[in-house]
């Protein structure tokens, strides 16, 4: 019996369609003759989804007692005695009820293929076994549920089913996935913008990846070896040489505009003889991983047939390369790189970038220079008195050895020479060691005369060798002497950068840096030169300052001068590039304190501004009222009913409750704007903090519904500051909420967090006025004028985010504002002691 075959409806999230789909799938399948029958589905009480029934026939459930509740599963037997051609099974990774045949209903499903029956079923992304610890990030929430990752890529048809974020919020706030009292909660917690995005994106990139595997078996299957360019695939081939960076982001940017991928490759040629640039090499490696590429590694004998076949196993499209580095004599002798690449992969765009010198951060390569006068006479004193000596310890062998063993004993001589005093003294090395040896060991002896030609050739080929090893030391050993130069440059450029970024105050540092790089006696810094908060007239670096300067060199806000040494011309040139980024630390600082010292003075203006204005308008009001209640209270004249007394004393009670308020308003504004809060955080009960908020709030009763579970985790906060927060909360939200709409007080845990949400149903704040209202004496446009000062929010804000939280302004699905305090859970959390 042939197995049947499964189509899946994936979903990034509840509530995208994915039942509404399967079902529209089984009526489309009737009209079209096709014998469906419905295995389970769940509408979860949604009428358009129930709807979608339609004329489809529903199989019985079969009913499992579990714990004296009576639950329903499907009726895998039912269905086999039915035998209909297709079967609609939802929820492919539910968990069935203990005492089941089989414990998942996946395999349910696998039973009904292996009957020869056709499936078609929905899944969520986050029941995938895969992703369950990135689900648990995203949403803080466990899968218990889950389907192994290998069954669902067995899937015959596999659809993905998509929504945007803004969508499913639209749908779920409109009562379209959850019941009403479930919505505010969902819309909170798992179904936020963030998540439903991450979600969709996991649920995108696992198909795409179900797809390219699709792609690439039938491609496999039908022996199809040229690329398909459903996708731009850039390949770009890492060597490890400067300017390799520009070339990776060059590749970057064309994989970029197509939306294509980026891959790198690093062909090691398996001689053993190439040199490896490795700190380049892996530096070039971080790159690719930064710009969102893969790098693979490929040892072969040849680097250009590697390279094309790498390329036409990777399906690539396009093959980025840098122009060749190598002599015009090389290409003639061994053949163009990129040719030969271009002619091994014929059907691949090969695009050849420029080699742009000075290309990224690295210096360009010195000239090479002379070897020092120092080195060039001892050289030339070992010429002198070395190799008479090395002939004197050697005469006494002369008959003992062979003239090949002393021409080999004389070119380490020689060779030795020619790395200490250079190319030109080790020539002369040659010279002078092959007269000596015709002399002393070549027959007849006592003259310049040869008298064997085997012996004249020997000289001969002495000399060559001597020369050209002698040529190539040499070579060896200025190249190493500019390498290291070169390492030492780039760390000291490396050493003030990081100053730069990382020390607030660099001067100081980068003054010293520059003394230690060159090894000079001392550093003076002159003019007016920032220091740490202060101006300093005079920085002078540890050393010896007394001395005739070395140097001195002019910046924009003062002079460098250095002292004890000497610098070459590239010490100078690098000398140039520090004292341009002393330059930059110096003119940074000044800007950011004229910047710091702007914004400071516009804050103590406005707020010194928002100050008077709350002063004349709103503590006037209640004083106002308490003025005219005590002076009427005392005036004989009135008679005053003992309800008008009581009346004008609740007045007065009120306006003075409303004034003290506002006064501590003020001074806890002050505190916040001076930094002179004191907090003390400990593990702290939500419920009592809650309870002790509405109690100062002194609301109305029936005006707030508080909804905190008793076993909530505690949080890590001040009690008595988030008391003070939330009363503020919960009075501004009582101020604005409809008499008919009491505010709602809800609390619950979130991943390692603790959410505090206060729900009204008032005006709500539009999202580009919430960056506002969070400061400082800022109130809606349409607030009346004695309606408090605007310190609320503000208050509530500096407490929360004092205490290491965090306060989030949303809406709340049907009009309102929810103000949702986020504080970390106390569970296994180290407590910091005392106030801070």
């Amino acid at each position: 019996m042939a197995r049947g075959s499964l189509r899946i409806y994936l979903g990034a999230a509840p509530g995208v369609g994915k039942t509404y789909k399967m079902l529209g799938e089984g009526v489309r399948r009737v009209e079209r003759g096709t014998d469906v029958a419905i295995g389970i589905v769940e509408t979860h009480g949604r009428i358009q989804t129930a709807e979608q029934i339609r004329n489809l026939q529903v199989m019985p459930r079969r009913e499992v007692e579990y714990r004296g509740t009576v639950l329903y599963e499907l009726d895998v037997d039912a269905i086999l005695a039915r035998r209909p051609e297709v079967v609609l099974v939802d929820e492919y990774a539910h968990t069935n009820a203990p005492g089941s045949r089989n414990e998942k209903r996946w395999q349910d499903v696998e039973q009904l293929l292996d009957a020869g029956i056709d499936v078609v079923s929905t899944l969520n992304i986050q029941h995938l076994e895969s992703l369950n610890d990135v689900i648990k990030r995203i949403t803080g929430t466990v899968q218990r549920e889950t389907v192994p990752d290998a069954i669902v890529r067995r899937a015959d048809q596999l659809e993905l089913v998509d929504m945007a974020p803004e969508a499913i919020r639209r749908r779920m706030a409109h009562g379209n996935i959850y019941p009403p009292e479930r919505v505010d909660a969902a819309l909170a917690n798992y179904f936020r913008p963030g998540n439903l995005g991450a979600l969709r994106e996991l649920a995108l990139l696992w198909v795409a990846d179900r797809v390219e595997e699709s792609l690439t078996g039938y491609l496999d299957a039908h022996g199809i070896s040229d690329p398909w360019e459903t996708r731009e695939r850039v390949v770009v081939g890492l060597t490890g040489v400067s300017g390799g960076d520009a070339l990776i982001r060059r590749a970057a940017r064309m994989a970029g505009r197509v939306g294509g991928q980026l891959i790198a490759v690093h062909v090691a040629v398996d001689d053993g003889l190439s040199h490896e640039h490795d700190a380049e090499l892996a530096a070039q490696r971080k790159l690719v991983a930064e710009l969102g590429g893969t790098v693979h590694d490929v040892v072969a004998p040849d680097t250009a047939e590697a390279m094309a076949a790498f390329a036409r196993r990777e399906k690539a499209t396009q093959l980025v390369l840098g122009a060749s580095r190598r002599s015009r004599w090389h290409e003639l002798v061994q053949g163009s790189f990129v040719a030969r690449v271009t002619r091994l992969a014929p059907e691949i765009d090969v695009h050849v970038i420029a080699r742009v010198e000075g290309a990224g951060s690295e210096r360009m390569p010195r000239r090479r220079r002379p070897v020092a006068g120092r080195r060039t006479t001892i050289g030339s004193l070992l010429v002198v008195v070395g190799l008479p000596l090395f002939i004197a310890l050697t005469l006494p062998l002369r008959d003992s050895i062979d003239l090949s063993t002393e021409l080999l004993l004389a070119l380490v001589v020689v060779l030795a020479i020619a790395a200490i005093g250079g190319w030109v003294v080790g020539i002369v090395a040659a010279v002078v060691a092959s007269l000596l040896l015709n002399w002393f060991f070549v027959p007849p002896y006592g003259t310049l005369t040869i008298g064997a030609t085997e012996n004249l050739i020997s000289l001969v080929v002495f000399i060559v060798v001597a020369v050209v090893v002698g040529a190539l030391v040499d070579l060896a050993t200025q190249r190493s002497l500019e390498a290291r130069r070169a390492r030492l440059d780039a760390e000291a450029l490396v050493r003030s950068t990081t100053s730069l970024a990382i020390d607030p105050h660099p001067v100081q540092r980068l003054v010293e840096q520059i003394r230690t790089t060159f090894d000079l006696a001392g550093a003076r810094l002159e003019g007016r030169v920032p220091l740490g908060d202060d101006v300093a007239v005079v920085i002078a670096s540890d050393g010896d300052t007394a001395a005739d300067p070395t140097i001195r060199l002019t910046l924009a806000s003062g002079t460098l001068t250095l002292y004890g040494g000497t610098l070459s011309a590239d010490d100078e040139r690098l000398l140039q590039a520090l004292a341009d980024q002393l330059s930059l630390a110096i003119e940074n600082h000044a800007l950011a304190a004229e910047a710091k010292e702007a914004t400071a003075l516009a804050d103590v203006d406005a707020v010194r501004t928002a100050m008077l204005r709350a002063v004349s308008h709103d503590l006037r009001t209640p004083l106002a009222s308490i003025k005219a209640m005590v002076s009427g209270l005392r005036d004989s004249t009135v008679a005053w009913t003992p309800d008008q007394i009581a009346e004008a004393l609740l007045t007065v009670d009120e306006e003075t409750d409303r004034l003290t308020m506002l006064v501590g308003n003020l001074l806890d504004a002050s505190r916040l704007q001076i930094g002179a809060l004191a907090i003390d955080v400990q593990p702290t009960q939500v419920a009592d903090v809650v309870a002790a908020a509405l109690y100062s709030a002194n609301l109305p009763g029936g005006r707030v519904r508080v909804d905190v579970p008793a076993d909530l985790v505690p949080v890590l906060g001040d009690a008595a500051l988030l008391e003070r927060s939330l009363a503020n909360i919960v009075v501004n939200a009582e101020r604005f909420s409809p008499l008919d709409q009491p505010v709602r007080v809800e609390a619950a845990s979130i991943g390692t967090d603790v959410h505090l949400r206060v729900v009204d149903r008032g005006i709500g704040i539009a999202s580009d006025e919430r960056g506002r209202v969070v400061q400082p004496f800022q109130r809606l446009g349409d607030a009346p004028v004695g309606d408090g000062v605007g310190l609320g929010l503000s208050i509530a804000n500096g407490f929360v985010t004092a205490m290491g939280g965090s306060l989030m302004l949303d809406d709340t699905p049907g009009g309102g504002l929810t103000v949702t305090i986020v504080l970390p859970q106390a569970t296994d959390v180290a407590v910091p002691g005392g106030a801070r």
